[in-house]
């Protein structure tokens, strides 16, 4: 995979970004995603992390089927629509 090639698009993490944090140490899924920040915007990782996975498998040399998937944690209350909506008619909206 190419160096610059976008693997995170919620975080901007690249493939250069997967090694560096390998080279540095961080080999575990979990690790990587503390390390770079991947999994941890809007889409929670449904997006990036079959790419990432990939990416750690071929930095690691192990096989992607052996990497552990990382721990989801949703917020601890969940937001409310009507501020993901901007609107003037919505209450609380800005």
């Amino acid at each position: 995979m190419p160096p610059k090639w976008i693997l995170c698009r919620c975080e901007d993490v690249t493939v250069a970004d997967v090694e560096h944090a390998v080279a540095t140490g961080f080999t575990a899924l979990e690790e990587v995603k503390r390390y770079t920040g991947f999994g941890t915007g809007p889409c929670q990782g449904k997006e990036c992390l079959r790419a990432v996975v990939l990416a750690l498998a071929a930095a690691t040399g192990e096989p992607p089927e052996g990497i552990r998937p990382f721990t989801s944690r949703p917020p601890l209350v969940p937001t409310e629509l009507k501020w993901f909506v901007a609107g003037p008619g919505v209450k609380g909206a800005r």
